[in-house]
């Protein structure tokens, strides 16, 4: 069994991905920044199925916190095996409007937290010649909309990064994982306040929210990309890319079948035609 260290794992996909891996008898580090104050539900879990679970905290915006984090799983258990950057924001807005301290923030959790993450365990694991890095990021992660820049841009890096990386890492016996969920029901969507859009001189703020309010209808769990990632560790697969969820392919695909000048003509239709092609090429109905 494997020794994993997660991050972000209060709420979400970190949580399901923490609480799965303990499930399959993986002995599991589940990270988050304020354990204080987002430990209690994973606790509750842990607690009642006796899981091999233990919460620690790691702020990945934090260099300092980062390997007082990664030296505790070391201390403990002599080895980190698996690594999943799953900590993040969503961050959305037009590139005009958003201040340049939004993106940053997305970038620096989303980007640079999964960097440290990934500087901090990799020693440990070349010298061993065993591991696995498992970077969550996105169908975002291969297409942008608007007005997702900042999300997309920090996911779009990290995607780059875990390119390089898988090929630095490989003759050293390291896989590197790519995990794109689609539209998946975390908290990360209700972190997105109204007057955000209301005032914005762009609409497309306003169609990504009613078109995620819409696909939330028919929520899927975190707990499938959870399901996803432990197969991933199980697995000897050197598969770099994992499309999760009922709409990730589907989206990919919806997006690689446009030019990229058709791309941004589909992002720049009125209100009317927007909705129209959603319920086309999704059957989804959206309210705006």
């Amino acid at each position: 069994m494997a020794i994993a260290l997660v991050t972000g794992t209060s709420t979400g996909i970190g949580q399901a991905t923490a609480v799965t891996l303990a499930r399959g008898g993986h002995t599991v580090y589940a990270s988050m920044r304020n354990p204080a104050r987002g430990a209690a539900e994973i606790q509750e879990i842990a607690g009642k199925e006796s899981l091999p679970l233990t919460v620690i905290p790691l702020d990945v915006d934090d260099d300092a916190s980062v390997k007082t984090g990664v030296a505790q799983v070391l201390v403990q258990s002599g080895r980190v095996d698996v690594l999943v950057n799953n900590a993040g924001i969503g961050m959305h807005g037009s590139v005009e409007e958003l201040p340049v301290a939004d993106f940053k923030r997305a970038m620096e959790t989303n980007f640079f937290g999964a960097l440290r993450c990934i500087q901090a365990v990799v020693p440990g694991m070349r010298e061993r010649r065993h591991g696995v890095i498992i970077n969550v990021t996105s169908v975002a992660g291969r297409f942008s909309s608007a007005p997702q820049a900042p999300y997309a841009a920090s996911k779009w890096a990290l995607e780059a990064l875990s390119e390089s990386l898988a090929q630095e890492v490989k003759p050293f016996g390291i896989r590197v994982a790519i995990v794109e969920p689609g539209v998946i029901a975390t908290p990360i969507f209700g972190k997105v306040q109204p007057e955000q859009h209301e005032k914005s001189l762009y609409p497309h703020s306003r169609r990504v929210t009613a078109l995620f309010a819409a696909s939330l209808k028919n929520p899927v769990s975190p707990y499938v990309v959870g399901e996803a990632i432990r197969g991933i560790v199980e697995s000897n697969s050197w598969q770099l890319r994992y499309p999760v969820g009922p709409d990730a392919t589907p989206l990919l695909a919806w997006r690689a079948s446009m030019t990229d000048e058709q791309w941004v003509a589909n992002g720049a239709v009125t209100d009317e035609e927007w909705v129209a092609r959603v319920k086309r090429d999704f059957g989804i109905d959206v309210e705006l």
